[in-house]
């Protein structure tokens, strides 16, 4: 006979959602179970920039859209917990920037819409310049114009490494998960060989919702898959720099954060709208030209020479959208005990987290179960592309 275990609430996907979800909830007396079939992490989470946005680079034609209000409180409740005062204690994470900038490289455009943002945001922003700019910007050809963002980067090994921490022994590894019914009910999931009740069921599996909902025999929430084509480089000569480099459009020209490599080496990790329409249709070699071409152009007094450079395609996972339109917050959608959403961004997680504990509050599902939870097979914490790809 399968083991079977009763928990509160059974959470499957432990990317940073249901990673801080499941934190949440233990600090709260929630019994619980988080079940992740790869690594903690593996999939979206580990592939992105670490930017805790605050919605400034969503206000860069002047205007604060819903967005960037909706994700405006999100920088000060990760600056809480990355202190150890927060609603989670993630002081062993690493803050790789405690700012993020907003950078024109004095074009007509850059130079226009930089000003925009700025008027838009109100206070949020405060031009640098000299020994304030970023280190890979303080050279006396850069001619440009800097805003400081209050806007964190973060190291996102090593914050999930402290998210699995906060899990203690609630982590378990599954490869096949199946519905648990009683006639038509469903009171939990089978996991492998474990048969696992709960009060409720949280699907934040990112990409691999849409495949546990069909295997649960639904078809909604809808999800889609936004693609970008990043770009790494490696080198010993890169300084760190965190930064939206605008241009004329609504979206940042290119977003650069700069990472640490186990052999001590930056690599500097590409995003924006490089990485985006034109660059999702280009094939590697051909993108890596694009982005050298954009360094040389922004960064001229960057020596190439010795970087290595490797892409990386990504599937961002989330509630479809009219037109593939980027949701503005955290997504949760129920049914029965059934909990089913996607964060949409890294700095929303703990937006999602509140709608699931809003839900358990407003269903009355208060903690009950004390599962014996020792012994569980673990999964491995999720590994960076750059380690991977550019050893």
């Amino acid at each position: 006979m399968p083991s079977a275990i009763s928990t509160d609430v059974l959470i499957v996907g432990a990317g940073v959602a249901g990673l801080w979800l499941n934190a949440r909830l233990r600090r709260l007396g929630y019994s619980t179970v988080l079940v992740e079939r790869a690594s903690l992490g593996g999939e979206q989470t580990i592939k992105s920039q670490g930017i805790i946005h605050g919605g400034t680079k969503y206000a860069l034609h002047g205007a604060l859209t819903g967005a960037s209000e909706a994700i405006a409180d999100m920088p000060r409740r990760w600056r809480e917990a990355l202190a150890g005062n927060g609603e989670l204690d993630l002081s062993r994470t690493r803050l790789l920037s405690d700012a993020h900038y907003l950078w024109s490289p004095g074009t007509l455009a850059g130079n226009l819409t930089s000003f925009f943002a700025s008027k838009a945001v109100r206070g949020r922003v405060d031009q640098v310049k000299g020994d304030q700019l970023p280190p890979a910007l303080q050279d006396r050809a850069f001619k440009g114009k800097v805003y400081r963002l209050a806007e964190l980067v973060v190291d996102v090994p090593s914050l999930l490494a402290n998210l699995a921490e906060l899990a203690g022994e609630s982590l378990l590894a599954g490869e096949r998960i199946e519905p648990l019914r009683e006639g038509n009910a469903l009171v939990g999931l089978r996991v492998d060989d474990r048969e696992i009740r709960a009060q409720r069921i949280v699907l934040s599996a990112g990409a691999g919702t849409e495949g546990l909902l069909q295997a649960l025999g639904l078809d909604q929430p809808a999800m889609q898959t936004r693609p970008l084509h990043m770009v790494m480089a490696k080198g010993p000569n890169l300084k760190p720099l965190y930064a939206h480099c605008l241009g004329g459009g609504p979206k940042p020209r290119v977003t650069v954060t700069t990472h640490p490599a186990a052999d001590g080496q930056w690599v500097w990790y590409l995003g924006g709208d490089l990485a985006e329409a034109d660059g999702v249709a280009r094939e590697p070699a051909a993108q890596i030209a694009a982005a050298q071409k954009e360094i040389d152009n922004l960064l001229p007094w960057v020596d190439q020479s010795l970087v290595r450079w490797a892409t990386l395609r990504v599937d961002r996972a989330e509630p479809a959208q009219s037109g593939l339109a980027r949701p503005d917050n955290a997504f949760l959608a129920d049914q029965q005990r059934l909990l089913v959403g996607w964060p949409t961004k890294l700095a929303l997680a703990p937006d999602f987290s509140d709608r699931v504990i809003s839900h358990l509050e407003r269903d009355g599902i208060r903690p009950q179960a004390q599962a014996d939870l020792t012994d569980l097979p673990r999964p491995p914490l999720g590994v960076p592309a750059w380690e991977q790809l550019l050893p």
